[in-house]
């Protein structure tokens, strides 16, 4: 597989963060929009022909005490649900929340277009790709049997191997794949499941802060990645241990098809505003707090690191932070996407001092993300919160839904089970 990365000089940035002060105006005005701000998302289910690219930021280290590199906005106050009226004054003042646009996609990758890879030196990947295999119903030609030492990071040969056995192995009906692992997690600053989908990036060592290549794949319309964009889409069926790996199988097995349905449970997306500045970065792309009727989601933005409430069921989280605890004791949907921002979530093992994205899928989430090597705090390189959420209601896959949220994703690793999808309008055979 060729790398399918466009040029990076092909992104123009948009322009700076607003500033303190208009921000301020903003506050003093959200009262009177607020109306306006919890409605409009009825509008935004309508998906769109294109897809809107995210605001860029200026970035600066994610574990960096200060912000002093980069001039990170205020956050502003959060609009609450309001019967007042929009006044004049209110009106002239853009809230920084709106809905974009995603290409409209049709079907989806499913069990019969994953490819599953299992290494036979990892008793945890044989157990977990066996039982993977036999509750996806994934024949035995599409599961490949490797031996990869049990360790974080890959060689850039053994990763070509790697890559080798797999275009051998796979024919061209095979669009993405699941890895039975949670070790090997990088390639050099690469994570594993950019490099092998996209192919190797040797420069990124030199400076892990760069502007990056564009992922052909980022925002596509497409359910079939490998034919339209020379590219297989790859998530490893990470967890704690095999116990938590069970139950993200049937987490994920359960999700399929039963949520934006007449009647079905109605479910939340958590869109966090931290006290960390330099982690926060993605509040300009949360979407407008309100009910999506058509789907029953409630989207909110809050305060603080995690919601405050444990009996709702929710769908999505996004925060910022570098370490969390007590995401075991919310209610998870089936299919539940979570993720941090941080420098290092994406490092699955050792010590790096920062909460691992496993923890996201060992307290009941279904997929996660996180990055191997610092990314500095481009927010070009973590999941895009609305492109995220709006694929995913479209009744795409979990894995299809990251990799498409994404729009630099080298550093990034994608973790769950690929082929949750809550949304599905009906199952594919």
């Amino acid at each position: 597989m060729a790398k399918r990365l466009s040029s990076a000089s092909q992104f123009k940035p948009e322009g700076e963060p607003e500033s303190t002060s208009r921000l301020a105006g903003v506050s003093a005005a959200v009262r009177g929009h607020c109306r306006r701000v919890a409605w409009v998302g009825l509008l935004a289910v309508s998906i769109g022909p294109a897809g809107a690219r995210p605001d860029a930021v200026e970035a600066t280290s994610a574990t960096a005490a200060s912000a002093a590199a980069v001039a990170i906005p205020a956050i502003p106050a959060i609009p609450a649900i309001s019967a007042t009226p929009a006044t004049a004054a209110s009106r002239a003042v853009q809230l920084p929340w709106r809905w974009q646009q995603v290409p409209r996609v049709q079907g989806r990758v499913t069990a019969r277009d994953l490819g599953l890879v299992i290494n036979l030196d990892d008793p945890y990947s044989v157990e977990v790709g066996e039982l993977y295999a036999r509750e996806r119903g994934i024949p035995a030609q599409r599961v490949l049997r490797v031996r990869l030492p049990r360790q974080p990071n890959l060689s850039e040969t053994e990763l070509r191997q790697l890559r080798q056995e797999v275009d051998r192995f796979f024919d061209d009906t095979v669009q993405a794949l699941a890895l039975a692992w949670v070790e090997p997690w990088a390639v050099g600053c690469q994570s594993i499941t950019a490099a092998l989908s996209l192919g190797l990036e040797p420069e990124l060592c030199r400076d892990t802060c760069a502007r990056l290549g564009v992922s052909a794949y980022f925002n596509s319309g497409s359910s079939r990645p490998l034919r339209d964009h020379g590219m297989r889409p790859s998530m490893l069926l990470a967890a704690g241990d095999t116990a938590s790996a069970r139950r993200l199988l049937e987490r994920g097995r359960a999700a399929d098809g039963q949520l934006g349905r007449r009647g079905a449970l109605p479910v939340h997306a958590y869109y966090m505003l931290t006290d960390d500045r330099t982690r926060s970065v993605r509040w300009r792309d949360f979407p407008p707090p309100g009910m999506l009727r058509p789907l029953a989601v409630q989207t909110h933005v809050q305060p603080g690191a995690l919601p405050a409430s444990v009996d709702e069921p929710i769908l999505l989280l996004h925060t910022g932070v570098p370490q969390f605890s007590g995401a075991e004791q919310l209610t998870w949907a089936p299919g539940a996407l979570a993720d941090h921002l941080t420098s290092f979530g994406g490092q699955l093992t050792g010590r790096s001092g920062q909460t691992s994205a496993l923890a996201w899928i060992d307290a009941g989430a279904t997929a996660s993300y996180g990055t191997v090597s610092e990314p500095c705090n481009h927010v070009q390189k973590f999941p895009h919160p609305q492109l995220l959420l709006l694929h995913y209601l479209q009744g795409a896959s979990a894995i299809e839904a990251y990799w498409k949220s994404v729009r630099w994703p080298q550093q990034g690793l994608f973790i769950g089970d690929p082929l949750a999808a809550p949304f599905a309008r009906h199952e594919i055979p």
